[in-house]
């Protein structure tokens, strides 16, 4: 639930309560502080609270923020001295929240704060009226179809969108056109990083980006997004033969901790009748079993079922992703992927990042928290290394300190003098986070001997993993 803080005052004030009143907005509550006297919707449709109370009283305004965690804050006052005293308390309270001020004075314009939009209704009405003048090219709305085809949406903090790769996000009859940075324009590549308070321009279907609008701005309840929406387990009875009503049954238990979220299960090269029998038996209405008796073409199958039924994550063994053709296959998809470890999923207790470079840190850094926080795992950022040099280590760790601040998940950070491979062998109930590569498939000789541990994430079979895509193609 978004919680929204209304500073209101005056006729504009009470024209946007009034059409926010009007126009719901799933998973959305309000809360309007007024000074004085105002003309609030006779007959409240939404979940709004009405406080009367000075806007500008710094006390009565933490003691709102100590009750209540806000997204955003509109500013919306009639006299030039309330607004800005208004803006310097919420400042005071919270540096990283997201305020609109509404600007009626031309005062604010050389206003340089990060998180604080100003709008100018003097500037915005005289650019609408000028709009209408013969000769004046039409703005972005008025472009196209007019069907919804194109949309600019804004990536909030916590989004499941924010420090992704473009070229790392699967685009299916949708594209990221454009996207706008501290008031510039960026046309993206595959190697661009999606970073909060971006505004992404989107072309695509208009049903499509409706959806994906929701996706883009909603955090909790959505993993595995940005990926896809859906469980995929992927059993090949001929490698995970006796494993597999084991890995059916993580599945289960993770499908089952997650909302509106099937888990689609494809068996191929199936021999033993009593075992489909046995997984038979397991499905329910949120599990699509599918057995396929011909299938020549494993990886095809795979990544047919991948694109058709808007899959976010895979469960595979260690084995069958270690073959040639289908570790590119499911690289290629842009899919999370669960390996299989000895400690089974329900057993686990925390998710453990070893530190990396610092690029593919930031990319699956929001992906490690909606893991943990679904699991409910402690989440530990490890910088473990020989030499005992923690330096190069300092900026990862303060994006995952600030990340932690926004999804109000707490991250535990370990720096130690140790070989990490040693260290991680040595932890129990844990979930490897680590990013997905095309390095990875490349075998090493005497990965024991190496203090690298993508030399031998392969080969580890005792602890899960979670491969985050973040390569930029």
């Amino acid at each position: 639930m978004k919680h929204i803080l209304i500073l209101a005052q005056g006729l504009v004030a009470e024209e946007f309560v009034r059409i926010v009143n009007s126009k719901r907005i799933p998973d959305t509550a309000y809360t309007v502080v007024t000074p004085g006297e105002f003309a609030f919707p006779a007959k409240a449709q939404i979940p709004m609270e009405r406080l009367s109370f000075d806007p500008t009283s710094y006390s009565k305004l933490r003691q709102l923020f100590n009750r209540q965690d806000f997204t955003m804050v509109f500013i919306l006052l009639d006299t030039l001295e309330e607004a800005g005293e208004s803006l310097k308390n919420i400042r005071r309270i919270d540096e990283r929240i997201r305020v609109l001020l509404l600007d009626q004075w031309n005062a604010f314009g050389k206003l340089k704060q990060n998180n604080t939009q100003v709008i100018n209704s003097n500037e915005l009405l005289a650019n609408q009226l000028y709009n209408h003048l013969p000769g004046v090219p039409v703005i972005a709305r008025n472009v196209g179809l007019g069907e919804g085809e194109i949309m600019e949406v804004l990536v909030p903090f916590g989004s499941s969108f924010a420090y992704r790769h473009v070229g790392s996000i699967q685009q299916i009859k949708w594209r990221i056109a454009a996207l706008y940075r501290d008031g510039k324009l960026i046309l993206p590549n595959n190697a661009t990083m999606i970073r909060p308070q971006d505004i992404l321009l989107l072309v695509g279907r208009p049903q499509v980006l409706s959806n994906l609008y929701q996706r883009i701005q909603q955090r909790t309840g959505m993993f595995p997004e940005p990926f896809g929406r859906h469980l995929y387990l992927f059993l090949d009875l001929s490698r995970d033969k006796n494993e597999a009503l084991g890995y059916l049954d993580q599945a289960l238990y993770l499908v089952e901790k997650l909302k509106e979220r099937e888990l689609i299960v494809r068996v191929v090269n199936p021999g033993d009748f009593e075992l489909i029998r046995q997984i038979k038996a397991k499905a329910s209405e949120r599990v699509d079993l599918r057995i396929d008796y011909t299938a020549e073409n494993i990886s095809e199958v795979l990544t047919g079922d991948i694109q058709r039924f808007d899959i976010g994550l895979i469960f595979l063994s260690t084995a069958s992703i270690k073959r040639e053709d289908l570790f590119e296959q499911v690289h290629d998809l842009k899919k999370l992927v669960y390996l299989f470890g000895r400690t089974p999923l329900p057993e686990l207790k925390r998710a453990v990042i070893l530190m990396g470079k610092q690029e593919e840190m930031e990319a699956i850094s929001s992906t490690s928290f909606y893991v943990a926080e679904t699991l409910e795992l402690e989440l530990c950022l490890c910088n473990f290394d020989p030499e005992g040099d923690f330096e190069r280590g300092k900026a990862i760790e303060e994006h995952f300190e600030n990340l932690s601040h926004i999804f109000h998940y707490p991250v535990k950070i370990e720096e130690q003098q140790v070989n990490p491979v040693r260290a991680l062998a040595k932890m129990e109930g844990a979930l490897q986070i680590t990013p997905f590569v095309r390095r990875l498939k490349r075998r090493w000789r005497l990965p024991f001997l190496s203090t690298d541990v993508e030399h031998y994430l392969l080969e580890g079979l005792e602890h899960p993993k979670l491969l985050v895509p973040v390569e930029m193609g």
